[in-house]
């Protein structure tokens, strides 16, 4: 009695710090009551480290500790609700660097006391599924979809359609969280709230695209109005306006922007306009458009000449379309479960297991396709993959040298500076840079020549490869090449090109090489390889 006693105590200081800590944050000077409650779970949010961790985290956690099995009317003891928060921060440690590790005790003192002020006030110990499940979801950090999502996926049946009864226990628990913050008499539970959000047309069947629709819209049900308000708080936190506030002089903004619509060029943080400061003519009457980002005169021109010049509209829908039906899970029916003192040694082992199982199946079938000659196809395959390997180095290099001496073939092409007379010295280095630029040009088309060569033997080999892939029978004999296919010479003679053009040339050869034959006398391709 006197260890629980002493617990006790030790949770209610816990929970005095906390909103010791979120008073001191000034937080209820702010007039707006929507901005008030956004802003002090906000606060909760980060002071317990739980923006660090989203949606699939806590999915993960309660998955680890075997909620996602458990009906959601089942209670959860406060030891067992302290095992689930330690399993979320614990495994939030294991993905930050060494250099940002939280302090998991007080991550988990913090958020269990503020969930016990939320949900257990009168101190039970206990606390159902459902409200550990829908809490957590909806103060957690990650993108407001994910989290729409799972909350959906709770409260409606196996067709994909919400359950009304289910949707208003959600409202109930979830309107808890701003009541936790003393924000109840503008976000308390009533028993028209849940008929509020949906039209009469829309609650005969709420699927989850109509859903998403209603709490995601602008402006969405006035329950909820503080939710997506918090996503888009922790959204625009480091946007950076530099812009000067026109009552506090501030030089420059962060967060929000204000912007009246009466005052010419009137600008105000976030923290004036929510405190409802206003100087010179300005009142606080006056309509305010709020900015999420800042824009220069040019962009600002450019996206209204682009909006102006597009013939579509460029609004973006509010989310993605979902099937009305939801995804059945996965069969693990087969998959055989250990029970070892080492946990982690057990999904090792089982994915280990698991894994040969997969890889044996495979080899079993892939025996059957394949021929009995396989290991001779996958000698050849290899070898066919180097010799590619080769002629690609190859073809670099080729390519490097093109370019070096296209390099000193502008530079042979400059003129020499004109003295304003000429004489026999300069004639003759005149003639000699002519000279060479014809060498370098001769010696230009040679390389390009012979990597044409190379791209046809490329493009030989990858049909090769495509007709003795593992997957497919091994093509016939005379389709194959018993002998390595030799690597073109490079001469520095201009004159050894040939000039026959045979039918059959470029037979087989794919249009990147056709390209490069496109311009000056095609080769026989046959002669020139065998």
């Amino acid at each position: 009695m006197i260890e629980d006693c002493g617990q006790r105590g030790d949770n209610m200081a816990d929970r005095r710090q906390l909103y010791v800590e979120m008073r001191a944050q000034d937080l209820d000077s702010i007039r707006l009551s929507t901005y008030r409650t956004a802003c002090k779970l906000r606060f909760v949010q980060k002071k317990c480290n739980l923006h660090l961790v989203d949606i699939w985290n806590v999915i993960e956690a309660f998955r680890e500790n075997g909620l996602n099995t458990m009906d959601l009317n089942s209670e959860l003891a406060v030891a067992r609700l302290e095992v689930v928060l330690s399993t979320l921060f614990f495994q939030l440690n294991k993905r930050m660097p060494t250099t940002h590790q939280i302090n998991v005790e007080q991550s988990v003192g913090l958020l269990l006391n503020f969930l016990l002020a939320a949900y257990d006030p009168e101190g039970h110990g206990k606390v159902s599924v459902f409200v550990v499940k829908m809490a957590l979801a909806s103060i957690c950090g990650g993108k407001i979809l994910d989290k729409l999502r799972y909350i959906f996926s709770q409260i409606s049946d196996s067709a994909g359609v919400m359950v009304h009864s289910q949707f208003d226990q959600f409202l109930r628990e979830v309107l808890k969280l701003p009541m936790a913050v003393f924000e109840g008499p503008s976000f308390g539970y009533t028993e028209q709230a849940a008929r509020a959000c949906f039209t009469q047309q829309e609650r005969k069947k709420v699927s989850l695209n109509t859903f998403l629709d209603t709490l995601m819209s602008d402006p969405p049900p006035q329950c909820l109005v503080w939710l997506p308000l918090m996503h888009r708080l922790a959204n625009v936190e480091n946007v950076f306006h530099p812009v000067e506030c026109s009552y506090c002089h501030t030089e420059s903004m962060m967060g929000f922007r204000y912007r009246c619509q009466q005052c010419h060029n009137y600008q105000l943080c976030q923290d004036c306009f929510w405190r409802g400061h206003a100087s010179g003519s300005h009142s606080n009457q006056h309509q305010m458009k709020e900015y999420t980002s800042w824009k220069s005169p040019a962009k600002k021109l450019t996206h209204v000449l682009s909006k102006s010049l597009s013939c579509a509209s460029s609004r973006e829908p509010l989310h993605p379309m979902f099937p009305n039906m939801p995804e059945k899970p996965l069969n693990l029916a087969h998959v055989v479960l250990l029970e070892s003192s080492n946990h982690q040694d057990e999904e090792h082992s089982l994915i280990a297991r698991y894994a040969a199982r997969l890889a044996a199946d495979a080899a079993v079938r892939y025996t059957q396709r394949v021929p009995i000659d396989l290991p001779y196809s996958l000698d050849a395959n290899k070898q066919q993959r180097q010799l590619i390997a080769e002629l690609e180095s190859k073809n670099r290099e080729i390519l490097q040298e093109i370019q070096r001496l296209r390099l000193q073939h502008e530079e042979a092409s400059q003129p020499p500076p004109d003295r304003g007379q000429q004489n026999p010295t300069l004639l003759a280095e005149l003639r000699l840079l002519r000279q060479r630029k014809d060498e370098l040009e001769q010696r230009m088309s040679t390389l390009q020549e012979s990597r044409r060569e190379l791209m046809v033997q490329l493009e030989q080999l990858m049909m090769l490869l495509k007709t003795q892939g593992p997957g497919s029978p091994r093509s016939s004999p005379s389709h194959t090449i018993s002998r390595p296919i030799p690597t073109p010479i490079h001469s520095d003679s201009a004159g050894t090109t040939p000039t026959h053009t045979p039918q059959d040339s470029l037979m087989g050869v794919g249009g990147d090489v056709q390209e490069a034959f496109a311009q000056g006398p095609r080769r026989n391709l046959r002669n020139d390889l065998l």
